[in-house]
């Protein structure tokens, strides 16, 4: 083997930077360079402000699709700090670098996407982002091309109000599509605005010409809001009640909402959620609650004598036809199953997630007898039939 093939120094290593290193793998940080990753690229701007409104500092998000292809999300926070603060933290760093500082961790910090890692991703997969800062009475502004800063930030004049806003075009040499679908959106941001009852959050597309469609999400109901939403218009409610309720638990370190409603359907209709990212694949938080309401059931359907001692329990199969529910569970530390991070996999969580909805879901029943009649008696029926 020659000299020039074994050899190995310095000049065979190539450092890029953290920009760089997403432009030329952007699959490993929004999934795909289809529309999936252009939605996770929007969803990371978008995710600073929900928790700035979270963390109190701001009160609403407001996101604008441009027909250049552009989208502009605004916050009315105080505005990102432009010079760099104690811990390092300011414009450039939340832009260019995995960002530590700033914002809550763990059950106070909602994610959009499970990638999680923040506007500098998006800003690498840029062609053009503009970053506007209104702080102090003074307005801001900085441009970066593919994620690196064309300039320092300059002060322009002074501000209206106060806030951030980061408007960005997504790079056409990068992703597949740069045209993002309204209704994807509208619906992620519904259901971030259920799942957090301060945040208001709103989005307009002014790509067709005309009157621009406009929304505006917040539900100050919470889960119970949700579970109304998903049953509207088709669904008929079994009990018109829809049983809602909440707690904290430190053995899981962290809290939990519940909302819940049978409908006269066999069709089960539950999301689930961990820090505001969608479970698809369940996990923990809805194996606790699927057990949970089984027990409470059946344990109210025999001390009321609906089952006799002979016939045996409701199965959860049996007691999940007709249901719609919404489990969402916000921890300190998310632990998944498995590379996709679709299951939640905390082993805490189940056991207390049942406990809960065990002892909440059965006072609910014995405080309204008619309709825990009429769910009981649904479940019976059904069985009957199967």
């Amino acid at each position: 083997m020659s000299e020039e093939i074994t050899s190995y120094d310095e000049s065979h290593i190539t450092v890029l930077h953290a920009w760089e290193g997403i432009r030329k793998r952007p699959g490993m940080y929004v999934g795909s360079t289809g529309e999936r990753g252009l939605h996770r690229a929007v969803y990371e701007v978008v995710g600073w402000p929900v928790n700035e409104v979270l963390a109190g500092r701001a009160t609403s998000v407001d996101v604008t699709l441009a027909p250049d292809g552009g989208v502009s999300v605004a916050d009315d926070g105080p505005g990102v700090p432009v010079e760099a603060d104690e811990d390092g933290f300011g414009l450039e760093a939340l832009l260019t670098s995995a960002h530590s500082g700033g914002q809550a961790r763990g059950r106070d910090l909602a994610y959009l996407d499970m990638v999680g890692l923040g506007p500098y991703v998006t800003n690498a997969l840029s062609s053009r982002l503009t970053a506007e800062v209104r702080r102090d009475g003074t307005r801001w502004v900085q441009e970066y091309t593919r994620g690196v800063a064309a300039a320092p930030p300059t002060a322009v004049g002074a501000a209206d109000g106060s806030g951030t806003t980061l408007t960005f075009r997504p790079d056409p040499d990068i992703f597949e599509t740069v045209e993002c679908s309204f209704a994807v959106l509208e619906e992620r941001f519904r259901e971030l605005a259920f799942l957090n009852r301060r945040l208001a959050i709103s989005m307009t597309d002014t790509r067709l010409p005309g009157e621009p469609r406009s929304v505006r999400f917040r539900f100050p109901g919470g889960a119970r809001d949700f579970v109304a939403f998903l049953d509207a218009p088709a669904r008929t409610p079994v009990h018109p009640d829809v049983i809602a309720f909440e707690w904290e638990d430190e053995r899981m370190q962290g809290r939990a909402e519940v909302a819940l409603r049978w409908c006269a359907s066999r069709e089960e209709r539950l999301r689930s959620f961990a820090n505001s990212c969608p479970t698809h694949g369940g996990g923990a938080h809805v194996s606790g609650f699927r057990d949970g309401a089984a027990a409470a059931l059946n344990a109210y359907a025999r001390k009321q004598r609906l089952l006799s001692a002979a016939e045996t329990d409701l199965g959860v199969e049996r007691i999940c036809e007709g249901l719609t529910a919404v489990v969402s569970v916000k921890l300190d530390r998310l632990e998944f199953e498995g590379a996709t991070r679709s299951v939640l996999g905390n082993t805490a969580v189940s056991a207390c997630v049942g406990e809960a909805v065990r002892e909440h879901l059965g006072r609910w029943l014995e405080e309204h007898p008619e309709q825990a009649a009429a769910v009981v008696a649904r479940f019976l029926q059904n069985g009957s039939r199967s």
